[in-house]
């Protein structure tokens, strides 16, 4: 049985970046299907998976994290116009029956991600 998770961890602070808003969109040429919505616990991860078993089909897929709001509410970052705010990571799901794990890592000023397990 196929499942979507993620979690966020805070490099700048070395912990899980607990209270991250995450958007999961289903993406179909221009649209954006919102799918689900959620919001990092404290360990940084979802409660449960963002998508699971019949609910993930192979496409496109975008998670979009609230970083701003974090480093705001953490004081990593402050003003009006922040260097990072909302980041989108778009990926494609070729096998429906995997475990696809796409992580972000973040810091006020950087971020990366990749495919974990």
């Amino acid at each position: 049985m196929g499942k979507l998770t993620t979690h966020v961890l805070d490099t700048a602070k070395g912990k899980p970046a607990a209270g991250v808003k995450i958007t999961l969109y289903r993406i179909s040429g221009m649209s954006h299907l919102k799918i689900a919505e959620t919001v990092t616990n404290a360990d940084g991860r979802t409660d449960a998976p963002m998508l699971e078993g019949a609910a993930l089909t192979a496409g496109v897929y975008e998670l979009v994290f609230c970083a701003g709001e974090y480093l705001m509410a953490t004081g990593q970052a402050a003003g009006d116009l922040l260097f990072l705010d909302e980041i989108p990571i778009r990926f494609g799901v070729a096998d429906a029956e995997g475990h696809y794990h796409v992580p972000l890592l973040i810091s006020p000023f950087a971020y990366s991600t990749y495919r974990g397990s």
